[in-house]
């Protein structure tokens, strides 16, 4: 659960500005402040069903941005790169550092 909370946050971070305005509330109120349904739905004085629906449908939404435009997937590849790099440069690896740097440049 924690792997997908974060995953969705992260995603949330990417593509919000995607959202509506109530898609947003609802995601950062549940994903980011940790209120539950029912806080959410006594806040916007709708059904809890409604509110799981409505972040069940975001989540969808942004799962489908990130299958089209990659943003976390890179985010991710680029981290994993310069860690490398990191230990390369602490290793005095100068040849490693040079095929890491040119794999971050190829990302996108």
């Amino acid at each position: 659960m924690l792997e997908k909370t974060t995953r969705i946050n992260y995603l949330f971070d990417f593509y919000q500005k995607l959202l509506t305005d109530k898609q947003k509330n609802y995601m950062d109120l549940y994903y980011s402040e940790d209120y539950s349904l029912g806080e959410i739905s006594e806040t916007y004085d709708v059904s809890r069903q409604a509110i799981y629906d409505n972040i069940k449908r975001t989540e969808v939404a942004l799962e489908d941005y990130e299958s089209k435009l990659g943003l976390y997937e890179k985010f991710e590849r680029r981290n994993v790169i310069i860690k490398q790099m990191k230990e390369a440069l602490q290793n005095n690896e100068m040849k490693r550092t040079e095929e890491l740097l040119k794999q971050l440049e190829n990302i996108d």
